[in-house]
């Protein structure tokens, strides 16, 4: 983390220069909708960002579609079948990635149709959303938001992490969840969001934001 130089930006204008950045995304396996990863603890809130850098891109004429990866969860007796607090279990065992890979990155390969189920399980109540498909146009990007996304196999053309310290990361934690926090000191052993993402985004302070460019 020393090694990488952060400037100050303000969201907005974070959102913006995300947006034009997007626009020359070619993914490199050839298909035509680029896939975004807006990755970071929910302390660090990355969906608000993956909604701001939406709403620039459809200033600028794209169509794009944010999936909160919360709503990618396995069920309630697989998340909490040891325990409703069990940190290993949540690094490991809460995200359906095979649900993601059929429902929204398989729509998006090289030869799909572009049809992307946008949720499918509401995490607190444990039932399926029975949401819509939606139809992402040729050139629509995928801003994908959640928690520890980078330590998946997943296709993304680009990555964004919104770092907290971890003692910023425990005071925007609230105590109920404080529980998590172990699954984000591994994640920062095993994978280092902070290095293996395109972009970096410090958010100690949320008011003053700061970026690698």
């Amino acid at each position: 983390m020393g090694r990488v130089r952060l400037e100050a930006i303000t969201w907005e204008r974070l959102g913006d220069l995300l947006a034009d950045r997007l626009l020359d995304l070619s993914p490199d396996d050839g298909s035509p909708w680029p896939r975004i990863a807006f990755d970071g603890a929910p302390a660090a809130r990355p969906g608000d960002l993956a909604r701001r850098v939406s709403d620039a891109l459809r200033i600028r004429g794209r169509s794009s579609l944010v999936v909160d990866a919360e709503g990618f969860l396995r069920p309630a007796s697989l998340r909490f079948e040891h325990g409703h607090r069990d940190p290993d279990a949540y690094y490991d065992g809460w995200l359906d990635a095979s649900a993601l890979w059929r429902e929204v990155f398989g729509p998006l390969e090289p030869g799909g149709d572009g049809r992307v189920l946008p949720d499918l399980r509401d995490p607190l109540t444990d039932r399926a959303t029975r949401s819509p498909y939606v139809q992402l146009p040729p050139g629509g990007l995928l801003l994908l938001h959640g928690p520890l996304l980078l330590r998946h196999w997943f296709p993304f053309d680009l990555s964004v992490h919104v770092r907290l310290s971890s003692g910023a990361l425990r005071r925007h934690t609230p105590e109920s969840e404080h529980w998590t926090l172990p699954a984000f000191e591994r994640y920062e052993t095993e994978t280092d969001p902070g290095a293996t993402a395109d972009v970096l985004i410090r958010a100690d302070d949320p008011r003053h934001p700061a970026w690698s460019g």
